[in-house]
């Protein structure tokens, strides 16, 4: 198993989620909110009260527990989808899953 996991711009969300829905085996996906914060162009020194308040940038964090036979499809079009050409949009990646359960509601 695999996982992938990316964070995003709030604003591709839907075409995410459509895109990755067109894919065989997709399995749904967990979407949380997150934050960025970081100073862009990187360095030191100082900065104004001003960079400080407005340096977080909203996103979500997708994950996804995947079969190996459809991880490779699935971190295609995740990134196929986010790619804008712009530094600092998205990052994406995936990481080996040793063991995932998943548990089911019994009644």
């Amino acid at each position: 198993m695999k996982e992938i996991k990316a964070v995003i711009g709030t604003q591709k969300l839907a075409s995410l989620h459509e895109s990755l829905r067109a894919i065989p085996g997709f399995p749904g996906m967990t979407v949380s909110k997150a934050e960025r914060y970081g100073r862009a162009g990187g360095g030191g020194g100082r900065h104004t009260i001003r960079e400080e308040l407005t340096d977080h940038v909203a996103r979500y964090r997708v994950e996804m527990v995947v079969p190996e036979e459809t991880a490779g499809a699935l971190y295609d079009a995740v990134v196929a989808c986010l790619s804008t050409g712009a530094p600092g949009d998205s990052v994406v990646w995936i990481t080996d899953v040793e063991r995932a359960s998943f548990v089911h509601k019994t009644r």
